[in-house]
């Protein structure tokens, strides 16, 4: 059965089964609506789109929603669309678990820590004798800027800007506006699997924003260290350093990081579950399982980070971890893939007993509030539907990307392994030992800008893997072959004696 989660209609994250699958479509929509993630009056995919998103027959879909309008739980109108029933009312969330109590900081240590420290005179001269701008970028952590939908977005701002109250241009409450909460809560139920009540989001400058308020939060209520994996952004594991937490990093394997390790003098642990950076590929379910078990047995906390949730291609969606446990995973998302990073808009989705901690050290200790306006904007952007057209147009635009840099290089750097490409916006590219500066320097001297994995490796992880990290979703349309060309001249003839059979170069 084909599969192609690139398709059409607004994104509705559902968990099936592997048979039964008109029974199986029904008790996911019921589960769905019962358990709040599909509010009363959300409108669902057309029969057409969602049959195209599951792969599986259109009658299939149709009969499934005759079915569920006929028990009540949804309502068809002409014109309307299939929705939830009004009276559909959601199941009682669970009992929150009983939060430790907040702990004074240690002697020494500001309240909440240092995030970070300005640069030094030197440092700061340093930095603006930067080498001019490459040719060609293909770094990974950006999206194609070029393709900002600046028209919908400014009907958005324009809408939002009309039916904003006089109150939300004051400082406002530090969780965030409620309007983007509300539409916030709605689309990641919707979208990504997340247990999300607009109460327990609060809103953020940026993930490492995010990451800092935890990090404040963690060590003011005693924890001493937040695992990280191997591979990951740098700036992360600085940043939970800087509130006072080690972070140790967790050994990986064939089947990416593993979690057997933890133990209970471990506060948390940061994890990309979905679509782990920079290696690809998804936590397998055991250890999702296993890391969840470990944070119920030792009061721990997962945060997770949800990268580049929004993009996958070869496969079925992975819905958020958070929704195993919301009370033990705390979810953090932001614009910054999806749309642009200049927005500085991301959120966290948290614990019940985590969020007016949370809430005082940003606007307590921190002040940083996002822009009102701009809150006011993506709330709109999400509630019309914009989003979710946007999302699917990119979906297909770094598909196609990717399908052309996979091509690109079985024909002219068959020796290279690409992996990590059923989901995200980048790919990494496995190198024979000993060839990663090498290749870097012909980059570098090319005139092409793109990251070896070394950058991502965490201090204590060990030196076994060499390639390249390329963001394919960067480059705007009109340097993308130039780049794509660029990167096939540096690898030419690297690794040809152990070139991989074709169907190996496809790894989730």
């Amino acid at each position: 059965m084909r599969n192609d989660w690139a398709t059409f209609g607004a994104d509705l994250h559902l968990d099936l089964p592997g048979s039964r699958l008109r029974a199986g479509l029904m008790d996911a929509l019921r589960e769905a609506v019962r358990s709040g993630r599909l509010a009363p009056g959300s409108r669902l995919p057309s029969s057409r789109q969602l049959a195209a998103d599951l792969g599986v027959a259109r009658n299939t879909v149709a009969d499934a929603y005759a079915e569920l309008v006929a028990e009540g739980w949804l309502t068809a109108r002409q014109g309307s669309g299939t929705r939830v029933a009004r009276r559909a009312e959601p199941r009682p969330a669970p009992e929150p678990a009983e939060a430790p109590a907040p702990r004074a900081a240690p002697e020494g240590l500001a309240p909440g820590g240092t995030p970070w420290q300005p640069p030094s005179g030197q440092l700061a001269r340093a930095s603006r004798r930067r080498a001019p701008a490459p040719a060609y970028d293909l770094r990974s952590g950006t999206p194609d800027l070029a393709s900002f939908p600046r028209a919908e977005w400014l009907k958005a701002y324009r809408r939002a800007l009309t039916a904003a109250p006089n109150e939300a241009f004051g400082y406002g409450d530090p969780r965030g506006r409620a309007e983007l909460r509300t539409a916030l809560a709605e689309y990641l139920a919707r979208a990504r699997g997340v247990h999300a009540r607009p109460e327990r989001i609060v809103v953020c400058a940026g993930f490492a924003h995010g990451l800092m308020l935890l990090g404040q939060v963690l060590r003011a209520r005693g924890a001493r260290a937040v695992a990280v994996e191997s591979y990951g952004i740098g700036m992360y594991p600085g940043l939970l350093r800087s509130a006072g937490l080690a972070t140790p990093a967790l050994p990986f394997d064939e089947h990416g990081t593993r979690v057997d390790g933890l133990g209970a003098d471990t506060g948390a642990v940061l994890l990309t579950a979905a679509h782990q950076f920079p290696l690809g590929g998804a936590l397998p379910p055991d250890r999702r399982a296993a890391v969840v078990d470990w944070a119920r047995a030792t009061g721990g906390l997962v945060l997770e980070d949800d990268y580049d949730g929004e993009f996958r291609y070869d496969r079925q969606p992975v819905g958020a971890l958070q929704g195993l446990d919301p009370e033990r995973v705390v979810y953090l998302g932001t614009a910054s893939k999806s749309l642009a990073p200049g927005l500085r808009l991301a959120w966290m989705v948290l614990p019940e007993g985590l969020v007016d901690e949370v809430a005082t050290a940003k606007g307590g200790v921190v002040d940083w509030m996002c822009g009102t306006t701009d809150q006011l904007a993506f709330a709109e952007f999400l509630a019309s539907g914009a989003h979710d057209r946007h999302v699917r147009a990119m979906r297909l635009h770094y598909r196609h990307r990717r399908d052309q840099l996979v091509a690109a290089l079985a024909a002219h750097a068959p020796g290279v392994r690409v992996g990590g490409i059923a989901a995200g916006l980048h790919a990494v590219l496995t190198l024979p030992p000993g060839t990663e500066q090498a290749a870097l320097r012909s980059a570098a001297w090319q005139g092409l800008a793109v990251q070896g994995l070394d950058r991502f490796r965490h201090p204590d992880a060990p030196h076994s893997l060499e390639g390249l990290v390329v963001g394919y979703g960067t480059p705007p349309d009109s340097a993308w072959q130039g780049a794509l060309q660029t990167l096939c001249r540096v690898l030419e003839g690297v690794g040809e004696e152990a070139a991989p059979a074709p169907s190996e170069r496809l790894d989730p």
